[in-house]
């Protein structure tokens, strides 16, 4: 008997499925069992995959010691995700392109990457140089960035802050730690950097990750600061004009995200929400692609942050909900309200997601 569907379109819907259902479907016969280890397929799957945004949070009760993570889609609503398969109590750090940095809550200095789609999970080696966990100001590195090359099916993550001896103060250099998933090293190399240090947490957690760099928002919106992951070489990155350094005024408030694979700015007002685009990278030329009346949540205007976003749509947090803004339609909707009382707002452990098979193992 013939196939009712050509192979090829065959392979055009499966690509279109969760990557659970993908997995499930294994046992139908040989050829779908090889889908997920296919280069051609997975090449594939991730092409379409990364088209779409998820909001991924994690929810933790005041009144309740355990916490969960909560995925929002856009297209299917919100799901329960779990990293039980980490076998460590962790938080995220960092997301991209379907993968989690990780780092462990018990044991300082341990981190992990993780496929919570395939339930793969890689350890870190520990660097053999100072423990990356005395960066200044926190027990922390001020910075962590986690780039997933799609193309070569391989992964960086990225350590940096300012590095001081016990009980001494910064003396202005700037330490990165970059791991290499193909070598299975840390690598490291110090630059100066001023004001590297002034990071909101939103800014620090929404690092975003085109071009083969990483980027993160300075607090004071002067610039974006890039790294070539490739070559280790900063560079700053002017903001729109409009909303450089703090211009504009009406209680301004700027979010770094992506944009179908570019660099994207989102500027909120007491009554708009402006969406800026990166035209060019080189020459660093930025345009308006829309402009959203925020009338009709006034209330909510304060406390609202933008995570993700897609050329249909915007996925947002405020401290108990998460709203899309269909950008076509202009419409808003709730998909997502915390019941009972949280500790934490949502928009505090709110990342972009995608779920891809992209190996981290």
């Amino acid at each position: 008997m013939d196939a009712l569907f050509p192979d090829e379109v065959i392979l055009q819907i499966l690509a279109r499925l969760p990557v659970k259902s993908l997995f499930r479907f294994k046992s139908v016969c040989k050829a779908w069992h090889k889908l997920p280890s296919d280069g051609y397929f997975t090449a594939l799957y991730n092409k379409v995959s990364v088209k779409e945004q998820m909001l991924v949070a994690e929810v933790s009760y005041s009144s309740e010691s355990k916490s969960s993570l909560i995925c929002v889609d856009n297209l299917r609503g919100v799901s329960e995700l779990s990293l039980e398969f980490v076998r460590d109590r962790v938080r995220i750090r960092a997301s991209c392109n379907g993968l989690f940095c990780c780092s462990s809550i018990p044991e300082k200095g341990v981190y992990y990457v993780c496929n919570p789609s395939t339930r793969e999970c890689r350890r870190l080696p520990k660097s053999r140089e100072r423990p990356v966990t005395r960066f200044y100001p926190d027990g922390e590195a001020t910075l962590v960035g986690l780039a997933c090359d799609l193309d070569r099916n391989k992964f960086y993550v990225v350590m940096a802050g300012y590095h001081r001896s016990f009980g001494q103060r910064p003396d202005g250099s700037f330490i990165c730690f970059v791991f290499d998933s193909e070598t299975n090293k840390w690598r490291k190399f110090v630059s100066e950097q001023e004001d590297c240090c002034s990071f909101t947490h939103m800014s620090k957690n929404q690092v975003v990750f085109v071009n083969g760099k990483l980027h993160w928002l300075m607090s004071g919106l002067c610039y974006v600061l890039s790294l070539d992951v490739e070559r280790d070489v900063w560079r700053k990155i002017c903001l729109p004009d409009e909303i450089r350094c703090g211009e504009g005024g009406g209680g301004n408030r700027v979010y770094l995200l992506e944009s179908d694979g570019f660099l994207s700015v989102v500027q909120i007002s007491d009554r708009w929400m402006k969406i800026w685009k990166m035209r060019e990278y080189e020459s660093e030329s930025w345009f308006v692609v829309d402009s959203v009346s925020l009338r009709c949540i006034k209330g909510l205007v304060p406390g609202i942050f933008p995570i993700c976003q897609t050329g249909e749509y915007v996925l947002l947090a405020t401290h108990k909900q998460v709203l899309v803004y269909q950008r076509r339609r202009k419409l808003w909707k709730e998909m997502f309200s915390v019941k009972g009382s949280s500790s934490l707002p949502l928009w505090f452990s709110a990342h972009a997601f995608r779920s891809t098979i992209v190996p981290c193992s």
